[in-house]
C-alpha cells in the first residue's frame, strides 16, 4: 500500500525543501554541477536575473559575469576557491538577461558526497545589493567631493583633531596660512600654533574643553606661523561625536583676519581722529565766539578807564585803583589772545623766522622765567631753513611749552630743546596728517613724571589742566595747538607715565611766497583834528565807548548800530571824513558795508575793527584794521595813518 511505501515521506520532504527554496524571492538560490552548469533555479533567481528556469538550466553560470570578469577567469577562480577553501564569498557586478548590471553579494559552497567525498556540484546564493552599492558610491562620491572642497579652500585652515588635540588631516588653506606641510603638521599637537604665553596660560586645553562641553568654541587671538611670525586668527572648534555620543575628535577652522583687524583698527583711528577734529572745531568755534564777545567787553572797559583817568582829579588813591583795573583788563586781553590762538582766529603776521636765532634771543628770558633749578640744553641741526611764523606768538608758544616742562619737574631737571628739518609725510597717522613739504620740528623734552594715555588725550583741550587751583588757566597747550594749526603746522605730544614728555612743534619751512600781510602801519602818525566820523558797531557798549574815545580826541562822531542804519546816515549827511566799522555784525558785516560805501564814495577812508582775523576778500584785505580790544592811542595811530 502507498502509505506503507518507505519512499513517500522522503519525496514529501524534498518537495517541501524545494517549495521553501522556490519561495525565497530576495535571494537567487541555485545549484551547478562540478563544471558550473546550472542544474536548479528558484524564484529569486528568476526575479532579479531575469531568466526563466527553462532558459537557464544547462547553461554555464559564467554567463552572469561581465565580459571583463569572464576574460579574467573570475568564474572558474570562484569555483576553485570554493573547492579549495570550502567556501567562496565576494561582491561584484553581474549581468541580467536584459544586459543591465547589478551589484551582487555571492556565496558559493561545494556539495561533497559524505560517503565518497566526491564533488557533486556547488550551491550558489546571490543577493542583489545594487541599492546599497549605489548608496555607498554616492556616499563615497560625496565624501570625495567634500574632501576636494576642503582641500581646495585656501582662505581657511580646515583640519581635524583627535580627542587629545593632535592633527589628523591638513588642507591647503592650513598650509598657506600656517606655513606647515601636511607631513610636518599631522600627528603634532595643535597647541604648536599658539603663542608661548597662551600655551602657558592653558588656552589650547581650555579651547578643547569648552568645545567638548558646549559643542563649540569660538574666539579671536594671536597665532604663530612656522616662520615665527604672528597673525590674528578667528578660530572655531566643533566637537565631533558618534551616534552614541562618543567624542571622536574636533573639527577646527581658522581664518587669518590680520588685514581685516588692521583695517578695522585704522577705521577706528580715523573715526577717533574725526571725532577729535570735530570736537576741537566745535570747541574752537565756541572759544572764538566767547573771545570775540570778551574782546568787546574789554574794549568797553579799557576805553572807559582811559576816559575816567583823563577826567578824574589828581588823586593818588584813585589812580592806583584805575591802575589795578587796567592791569586786570590787560590780563583779560592776554587770556583772549590765548583763546583766539586755540580757535585759530588770532591775527597773525607770518614771516620767515630763523628759529635758532629766535630761541637764542629768548634764552635769557627762558632761564629767568624757569628758575635756577632748571637746566636748559639746546641742540640744533646745522643750516636750518627759516620757518613761516609769527615771531611774537612763536616766542609765546615756546615759553608756554618750556613752562609746562618746568612744572612737570617740581624738583628741577633738564629741558632739552632740539630742532631739525623733517618731511610732512613722516606724520602718517590719520590724526596727524600734514600737507606735503618740508617742516622744522622744534622739540622740547622734559624729564618729568609724564602723562598717561587718558591725560595725554585731553592735554590740548582748552581749560584742562593738571596743575593746582590758581596755577594755570589750561589754555597754554591749547594756544600752541591753535597757533600751529593756523600756521599750517602741527603740535604733537609724546608722553608716557614715568618717562617724561616731548612736545613737538612742526612749522612749515618758509618758501619764496610769504603769507599775505595786512597793510603795514608806520610807527608814528601825525594827529588829525576836526574829523566827522561814522562809527558802526552792533554792540551798544562798544559803540558808546568808541564814541567817547574819539570825541575825546576832538572829532565829531555819529553812531550806527547796524550796516543798514549806517547807510541811512551816510545818505542823509554824505560829508563823513572817516568810517570805523565793526567787522562781525549780523545781516551785513563790516566788509559788505565797506564795499557799499566805497561804491558810493570811492575815496572814503574806512577802518575795520575786529576781535579776530576774519577771512577777508577783495579790496577789504587792504583796509586798515583796528584790533580789539583797543586803547585811545591805538585809535590815534590808526586814524592818523588812514587819513594820511
Amino acid at each position: 500500500m502507498l502509505e506503507n511505501d518507505p519512499k513517500t515521506p522522503r519525496i514529501n520532504e524534498e518537495q517541501r525543501f524545494r517549495l521553501l527554496i522556490d519561495a525565497v524571492v530576495d535571494y537567487a538560490i541555485y545549484m551547478t554541477d562540478p563544471s558550473g552548469i546550472i542544474t536548479s533555479w528558484n524564484s529569486g533567481a528568476r526575479r532579479f536575473k531575469g531568466y526563466e528556469e527553462s532558459e537557464i538550466l544547462g547553461q554555464h553560470f559564467s554567463r552572469f559575469y561581465t565580459d571583463q570578469d569572464r576574460a579574467d577567469g573570475l568564474p572558474q577562480r570562484a569555483l576553485d576557491t570554493a573547492v579549495r577553501e570550502g567556501r567562496f564569498e565576494g561582491e561584484g557586478w553581474r549581468v541580467r538577461k536584459d544586459g543591465t548590471l547589478f551589484w551582487s553579494h555571492v556565496v558559493i559552497d561545494p556539495i561533497i558526497d559524505s560517503q565518497s567525498g566526491t564533488l557533486l556540484g556547488f550551491a550558489k546564493i546571490t543577493r542583489d545589493l545594487t541599492d546599497r552599492k549605489m548608496a555607498e558610491e554616492t556616499l563615497k562620491q560625496s565624501e570625495q567631493q567634500f574632501r576636494l572642497l576642503v582641500q581646495s579652500v585656501t582662505d581657511y585652515a580646515i583640519y581635524m583633531l583627535d580627542p587629545d588635540g593632535r592633527v589628523t588631516n591638513w588642507n591647503q588653506g592650513a598650509q598657506r596660512i600656517k606655513g606647515y606641510l601636511p607631513a610636518q603638521a599631522i600627528g603634532q599637537h595643535f597647541s604648536m600654533f599658539y603663542t608661548p604665553e597662551d600655551r602657558e596660560a592653558g588656552e589650547p586645553q581650555r579651547a578643547l574643553s569648552v568645545a567638548a562641553t558646549e559643542g563649540r568654541f569660538e574666539k579671536k587671538g594671536w597665532r604663530v606661523r612656522k616662520d615665527g611670525t604672528r597673525f590674528m586668527a578667528h578660530v572655531v572648534i566643533d566637537a565631533i561625536r558618534s551616534d552614541t555620543g562618543t567624542l571622536l575628535g574636533f573639527a577646527k577652522i581658522t581664518r587669518d583676519i590680520t588685514d581685516a583687524t588692521k583695517a578695522q583698527e585704522a577705521l577706528e583711528q580715523a573715526r577717533e581722529a574725526l571725532f577729535q577734529s570735530q570736537k576741537l572745531q566745535a570747541i574752537g568755534q565756541l572759544t572764538g565766539g566767547i573771545a570775540h564777545d570778551f574782546n568787546n567787553l574789554l574794549t568797553v572797559i579799557l576805553g572807559n578807564l582811559e576816559i575816567v583817568r583823563k577826567r578824574m582829579p589828581n588823586e593818588p588813591k584813585l589812580a592806583q585803583l584805575l591802575d589795578n583795573a587796567t592791569q586786570g583788563a590787560l590780563r583779560g586781553v592776554s587770556l583772549t589772545q590765548r583763546m583766539l590762538a586755540f580757535a585759530r582766529r588770532q591775527k597773525l603776521t607770518s614771516e620767515p623766522v630763523e628759529l635758532v636765532a629766535l630761541v637764542q634771543g629768548i634764552s635769557g628770558l627762558l632761564q629767568s622765567s624757569l628758575g635756577p633749578s632748571i637746566h636748559i640744553q639746546a641742540e640744533f641741526a646745522e643750516a636750518l631753513s627759516p620757518v613761516l611764523a609769527d615771531v611774537n606768538q612763536l616766542e609765546l608758544a615756546i615759553l608756554n611749552l618750556a613752562t609746562n616742562a618746568r612744572d612737570a619737574m617740581p624738583q628741577g631737571g633738564r629741558i632739552l630743546i632740539q630742532a631739525q628739518e623733517r618731511l610732512g609725510d613722516e606724520l602718517a597717522a590719520p590724526d596727524r596728517q600734514l600737507a606735503p613739504g618740508r617742516y622744522v620740528c622744534l622739540a622740547i623734552t622734559d624729564e618729568g613724571e609724564g602723562m598717561d594715555e587718558a591725560t595725554l588725550a585731553l592735554a590740548v583741550d582748552p581749560f584742562f589742566t593738571t596743575k593746582g587751583v590758581g596755577k594755570g588757566t589750561g589754555l597754554g597747550l591749547s594756544m600752541v595747538h591753535g597757533l600751529a594749526e593756523q600756521l599750517g603746522g602741527r603740535l604733537i605730544l609724546k608722553s608716557a607715565k614715568g618717562v617724561g614728555t616731548t612736545a613737538e612743534l612742526w612749522l612749515p619751512v618758509a618758501g619764496d611766497s610769504v603769507a599775505e600781510k595786512p597793510p603795514a602801519m608806520e610807527a608814528a602818525a601825525p594827529p588829525v583834528n576836526g574829523l566827522k566820523v561814522l562809527v558802526v558797531d552792533d554792540d551798544s557798549l562798544v559803540l558808546t565807548s568808541t564814541r567817547l574815545l574819539i570825541e575825546d580826541l576832538g572829532h565829531q562822531v555819529l553812531c550806527a548800530s547796524s550796516g543798514v542804519q549806517a547807510l541811512e546816515l551816510y545818505e542823509r549827511f554824505k560829508d563823513f571824513d572817516l568810517v570805523i566799522t565793526d567787522m562781525a555784525m549780523p545781516q551785513m558785516d563790516g566788509a559788505q558795508l565797506a564795499k557799499l560805501l566805497r561804491n558810493l564814495q570811492p575815496t572814503l577812508p574806512i577802518i575795520l575793527a575786529t576781535g579776530y582775523a576774519e577771512r577777508l576778500e577783495g579790496f577789504a584785505t587792504q583796509l586798515p584794521r583796528l584790533i580789539k580790544p583797543f586803547k585811545q592811542i591805538d585809535l590815534v595811530q590808526v586814524i592818523g595813518q588812514t587819513m594820511k
